[in-house]
């Protein structure tokens, strides 16, 4: 099986790397690409950038793969918020992109398309666990990229693009940048520990309650897509979830009992996001029906893990 992964060289790329080897038998050959594969974790990445329709075009013409994971895109939405006109091209016009040149050169290959439990925005309201027949309602310019591209990639399979759209909820775990909470929290303590900050961490809104998953857990869902694309119907919508909502105060407490010195707590106005939900929580049962997935990781292995590599990234070890 040939799979393409674009934004390889991103977070999820190099777990979703190793989940393939791990998930699929037989015979694998990965081709991994990045908009700046200069700035990739790892080698052998294939310079991509999916906002070129005819560098996508080559590219899939060229590998003809079995299946691309579509990683590549604006995932930050604090990034999406100060460049809304950058993840509009890259979440939408990209993801457009590399489904038509799905369609028009490998017919038969499968598109993997990393979506977000965001596009539900405003219908968390209510509070219960969002299943994939939930109303879309996204509320800030991330959920509504990644919503546009759900939908088009939807409508596209109606006229025969093979596609999967997954709908991961918020994920964490080692090398991930300081654009979200948990990577955030960590790293903080770990220039604390390092002696680089004063022991002080500064907090926006604690009491939001967010559906927490290992990233290596959600690398797995996209590796067991890959294997069983040809059991699935095309355009099926998968939320990828742990079906627990745990307030960010959780993530804050345990990375401080994780710590190796003392610090205080202070709230951040500037921190505070006005478009916070109270409570996003998602349901994925479907996957665990069709995929036979459910996440693995505790955690607080999660937090352990994403302490550890931010320490190693400051340069104080995990001692």
């Amino acid at each position: 099986m040939r799979v393409l992964i674009t934004g390889a060289g991103g977070f999820v790329g190099p777990h979703v790397v190793t989940a393939l080897k791990q998930v699929c038998d037989g015979d694998l050959h990965i081709i991994s690409t990045s908009r700046r594969p200069d700035r990739g974790p790892s080698n052998g990445l294939e310079a991509l950038d999916i906002t070129d329709r005819d560098a996508v075009e080559r590219a899939i013409r060229r590998h003809r793969p079995d299946c691309v994971v579509h990683l590549a895109g604006v995932a930050a939405p604090a990034l999406a918020a100060r460049q809304p006109e950058i993840a509009w091209r890259v979440n939408v016009q990209g993801s457009l992109n590399v489904a038509s040149a799905i369609m028009k050169s490998a017919p038969d290959c499968w598109l993997i398309h990393a979506g977000s439990g965001l596009v539900y925005g405003d219908s968390a309201k209510g509070g219960h666990p969002l299943d994939e027949t939930t109303v879309l309602s996204p509320v800030d310019d991330y959920g509504v990229t990644k919503a546009s591209a759900d939908l088009a990639l939807g409508a596209m399979a109606r006229r025969g693009l093979k596609c999967v759209r997954l709908r991961p909820f918020n994920h964490a775990g080692p090398g991930q940048t300081e654009a979200f909470v948990v990577s955030a929290f960590a790293m903080q303590v770990a220039r604390i520990e390092a002696g680089l900050a004063e022991p002080v961490i500064r907090v926006g809104n604690l009491e939001a309650e967010r559906d927490f998953l290992d990233v290596r857990d959600v690398a797995i869902s996209y590796a067991l897509v890959a294997q069983k694309a040809g059991l699935l119907e095309t355009g099926t919508i998968l939320n990828i979830a742990s079906g627990k909502a745990r307030p960010i105060s959780d993530v804050l407490e345990g990375l401080l009992h994780l710590s190796k010195v003392s610090i205080k707590v202070e709230q951040d106005p500037a921190r505070m996001r006005a478009s916070d939900l109270p409570r996003i929580v998602g349901n994925a049962e479907r996957a665990q029906q069709l995929l036979g997935w459910k996440p693995h990781y505790l955690f607080e292995q999660t937090l352990a893990d994403v302490l550890a590599d931010c320490r190693a990234r400051t340069g104080t070890g995990a001692e």
